[in-house]
Formats: C-alpha cells, structure tokens, sequence
C-alpha cells in the first residue's frame, strides 16, 4: 500500500496546545472483521496487534489518577480484545462514561451472540459507524451484505433500548466516500432518521460526520489513483481558522495497543508520538502523575481535514 506519511510531516498548520484532558481515546487492536475502503487505521481480519492485560491495567491505572471523563474505546473492532469485557466493567464502575466504536456487524458474528446485551447491561455508549442510509453506498465502502447486518444489529440495539432510554445512547457515524467532505451534519442526521425509520423503524440519539483523513487505506487510494495534491487542495481551502478552539487533539489523548502515548487517533496512525518532558516517545505510565495541559500537539498536513469546513473530530462536526 503506497504511504502518505512523508507528505504529511512537513505542514504550516498553525501551532497549537493541549487543554485540560476529558477523553481517554484507547485503541485495543488493529484486528476486524471488516476491510473498510476509508480505514485509516488499515484495520483488517489478518491483523493481529492486542492489547495485553498489562496494558488494560495501566489504562485503569490511568483513569483512577486522572478526572477523565470519557474512556473511548476503538480499534480495528474493539470487541475483538479478550479483555474488552474486563475493562468495561472496571471502568464503569467509576462511573466514567465509556463509548465503545462498533461496526455493528460485529453484534451479529459467532461468539459475539451475547455482547449487545452486555454493552446495554453497563450502560456503554454505543457510537457505530454507517457511512450511508442506503444499501449501494454502504456496501461499495464496505462490504457484501454489511448493510443488512448493521441494519439487524441495529435493532437489536433499539430492543434493547438503545436510542430509545436516556442511559443508552446509540450515535451513529458517516464518512464520505470519495474526495468530499461531509454534508452538514444537523442536516444530514435528519435524512438519516427519516429514512432509517421508515425503512426499518430504527432510531438513534445523534450522527456524527467525520472527514476522510488522507492517511493509511484512504491516503494509499489517494496516491494510486493520482489524487492526493487534488484532496490536500480540498482540505486546505476548506480551513476554518475559528476551528482551532475545538478540536479534539486539545482535550483527548490516543494509546496504542502497546501503551504509547499520541495526541489524536490520527498521529497515532502516522506514527507521530506526542512529546513530552524532552522524550521522542511517550508511554502512558510515564504520564500517571503528569499534566499535559498547555503540552504542545505535534501537528503534520492531515490537520488541515480535522478544521476544514464545519470541522471534524470523533465527535462529528465542530460546528452545526
């Protein structure tokens, strides 16, 4: 796969610095069982890359010293872990919120029968990604047959409450295909839940619309196809200024599954550690008594896609 990376080092994206910390963004494994064409992360079902339980314990570590409010757990399919269950029900028992990233399809696989039951049981946040209402557009991103098994574990998470109870919050996420950015997002979910609700009376609390990054699966399909300068123009003209105060990077911190330290999902990809006292590489138990508040963010030229038009983070649109 061609590598965007050497493109994206050298940037005049405008310095900035991190805030307080709210999210705790950890990636549990690059294992799927999905090969999704905008990946950035190139998850897929031939990798193998887990997080241990050592690592799983210095994440609880972590949010025992730490005020975080949200453990945001991704991958690859975070279900896949074999501690995912573990650190859910250790983490809740904080009372932190805890968003699990779900393809859906994982809901319906063998051995995974019982997990929407468990995520309701312990009031997990479910965002899932659905990058279309409509079959065509999901299985040309997708896969055969994603469309109408994210369809049937999405009203297996309705019948369970989901996107009905206050308690449990189904979002879902939408991702262009192709060089756009993303529609208005208000907009955009309106469709979203007329169209979801008529056709299979599925609902939900929010859509969150987040910007392809030129990175990994979806930057290596910008090179092949001699569109990558095309897209960076996209993104750069798109730069909105305003959007600096918001974006995630400031109030969220990525871990790999080893227990390095980055400062978004993004850098974490690319392989750019955040820096911290005078290190090149961070470990999350260098941090258990460290605040990182006003620590500069290593920035590269994907960072114009996170403040390009209304703004994009693992939180939808930063700005309605």
């Amino acid at each position: 796969m061609l590598d965007t990376r050497p493109l994206l080092l050298k940037t005049d994206f405008p310095a900035i610095n991190r805030s307080v910390l709210e999210t705790l963004q950890v990636n549990l494994g690059y294992k799927c069982n999905l090969s999704c064409t905008h990946c950035h992360v190139n998850a897929g079902p031939t990798r193998t890359e887990q997080m241990d339980r050592e690592g799983i314990e210095l994440v609880l570590d972590f949010i025992h010293k730490h005020p975080v409010k949200i453990l945001d757990l991704t991958g690859g399919a975070p279900e896949l872990n074999e501690h995912f269950k573990y650190l859910v029900r250790e983490a809740r028992k904080t009372g932190i919120e805890v968003i699990d990233r779900c393809n859906l399809t994982i809901l319906e696989e063998p051995g995974f029968e019982d997990m929407a039951e468990f995520l309701a049981e312990q009031g997990v946040t479910v965002t899932a990604s659905l990058p279309c209402y409509m079959e065509q557009n999901v299985e040309k991103q997708r896969g055969k047959n994603v469309y109408w098994e994210s369809v049937a574990a999405l009203k297996k998470l309705n019948a369970l409450g989901y996107g009905v109870d206050n308690d449990k919050q189904l979002n879902l996420v939408f991702n262009p295909d192709g060089l756009n950015l993303p529609p208005a997002q208000d907009g955009l979910e309106e469709d979203y839940q007329r169209e979801l609700k008529a056709e299979h009376g599925i609902v939900f609390n929010q859509l969150f619309t987040i910007t392809n990054m030129p990175i990994s699966r979806f930057g290596g399909m910008l090179l092949s196809k001699g569109l990558y300068q095309e897209y960076m123009t996209i993104l750069r003209d798109s730069y909105r200024e305003e959007n600096l105060d918001t974006v995630m990077c400031r109030n969220l911190l990525s871990i790999d599954y080893q227990g390095y330290v980055y400062d978004c999902d993004f850098n974490q990809m690319l392989k750019m550690p955040l820096i911290a006292q005078g290190k090149p590489k961070t470990h999350l138990v260098d941090l258990l008594d460290q605040d990182l508040a006003n620590n500069p963010i290593v920035i590269g030229e994907h960072c114009f896609g996170c403040t390009a038009g209304q703004g994009s983070s693992c939180g939808g649109a930063l700005e309605s």
